[in-house]
């Protein structure tokens, strides 16, 4: 069994499934009796980022935070699961480039899917106007431009989204192949 730990990057637009596919890979590596950690963006706000505003800048310390505590576990031996929008790609790249094994999730759902979802009305008071800098509507998202895996949620379950994850941190051996599965 390896204990090789590792960050899970799962980024993409409010709404796109980031949470949902993380919490199915979760309970699959937890159930294999791994080291599993959740770094999920809007507990973090409420915990490790609080007073952090939306700015730029402040999005980019967010992200820093996250990175630096991802780092710690990874290199630790467990398998850190972070879903949060993280929308600017070089601060992406600059948490990347500090965690040594770091694997970019690309949560893609079109932005009319992720306001048809709109779990928690943030697009609606975006559009309204109420909240600023809001990631998709009046603050940008840019895309990782080579993740290494890509789930399209508007096409695929929760389950095969996970599933090629689960795959990826197979093959590159940051998981014991599941030996449940015969693939004869």
């Amino acid at each position: 069994m390896s204990d090789r730990g590792v960050t899970v990057w799962f980024t993409g637009l409010s709404g796109a499934g980031k949470t949902t596919i993380r919490m199915v890979i979760e309970q699959e590596l937890r159930a294999r009796g791994l080291k599993v950690e959740v770094l999920d963006g809007d507990i973090v706000r409420q915990n490790l980022t609080k007073g952090l505003g939306f700015s730029k800048a402040d999005r980019d310390e967010n992200i820093r935070r996250i990175g630096f505590v991802a780092h710690l576990l990874s290199r630790n031996g467990v398998i850190v699961l972070v879903s949060a929008i993280s929308p600017y790609r070089n601060i992406r790249d600059e948490v990347r480039q500090k965690i040594q094994d770091f694997v970019e999730v690309y949560v893609n759902a079109p932005l009319s899917v992720c306001e048809a979802r709109d779990v928690k009305g943030l697009y609606k008071k975006a559009r309204a106007g109420e909240i600023k800098q809001f990631t998709g509507i009046d603050d940008p998202y840019e895309p990782p431009i080579n993740p290494e895996v890509e789930c399209h949620t508007d096409q695929e379950s929760p389950e095969e989204s996970a599933m090629k994850v689960l795959d990826y941190l197979e093959q590159l051996g940051y998981l014991p192949t599941n030996s449940v599965t015969s693939r004869a």
